[in-house]
């Protein structure tokens, strides 16, 4: 049975792929930064539950210390925990949007790395977005072309190239980053669309159940590669 652990999955995708892996038969950790939350989630899905702040280098080591006592490796890591950066364009904004959606897939993957490496099939999702594509917010045909989230897209840029350079140091594994499609969650209610969490988690779980030799150094969405 696979090991899986999803960051930021107490609510919205994370929480939806939590329950497709789940279903697939993955042994599922859900990483929350609020215990009562965290817990909450995984006692409504039936997963296990690490605390677990991105941002937080306590709380990462911590987190995947417990999973290698209780499983001794880790076949799939899904980089999922975001945040949308909007409002002001400010340093210290910048700092918020990228310490979570750049930095924290740094944190989280390199602490997850020896774990992975036990692994016959390791693979790593990163959650990315076409907001961060360059071909996407140049094309004025596209609706990331009017998005106002400087910060949101540009920390989505750096996540998908740390994806990219993740692939090329780390050859053993597989890491790709997915647009998992327009989604109404928390991050896009004051926008007001989306389709349901469920519709877009299975483009995350199909990037998180490829065969061993499947493809590696990607950005995906449900359509197959996407330009950037």
């Amino acid at each position: 049975m696979p090991i899986t652990l999803i960051t930021g999955a107490n609510k919205g995708i994370g929480y939806e792929t939590a329950r497709q892996l789940l279903a697939l038969g993955h042994i599922v950790y859900i990483g929350a930064r609020d215990p009562e939350r965290g817990e909450k989630a995984a006692a409504a899905l039936g997963t296990r539950f690490v605390q677990l702040d991105v941002t937080d280098d306590a709380s990462v080591t911590s987190a995947l210390a417990a999973i290698d006592a209780a499983e001794g490796r880790l076949d799939v890591l899904v980089n999922n925990a975001g945040v949308l950066g909007h409002g002001g364009t400010d340093g210290p904004s910048a700092l918020r949007a990228f310490d979570t959606n750049a930095v924290g897939i740094v944190r989280v993957t390199e602490a997850a790395l020896p774990l992975l490496r036990k692994s016959a099939n390791p693979t790593v999702v990163n959650v990315s977005s076409s907001a961060g594509s360059f071909w996407a917010v140049t094309n004025p045909d596209r609706p990331e072309f009017h998005l106002p989230l400087a910060l949101y897209s540009a920390s989505k840029a750096a996540a998908t190239m740390l994806t990219v350079q993740y692939a090329k140091s780390q050859p053993g594994m597989k890491f790709n980053a997915v647009e998992p499609g327009t989604t109404a969650t928390d991050l896009t209610a004051a926008f007001g669309i989306g389709r349901p969490p469920e519709e877009s988690a299975k483009v995350v779980v199909r990037l998180a159940t490829l065969d061993a030799d499947g493809p590696t150094g990607t950005f995906q969405d449900e359509d197959g590669v996407v330009p950037w």
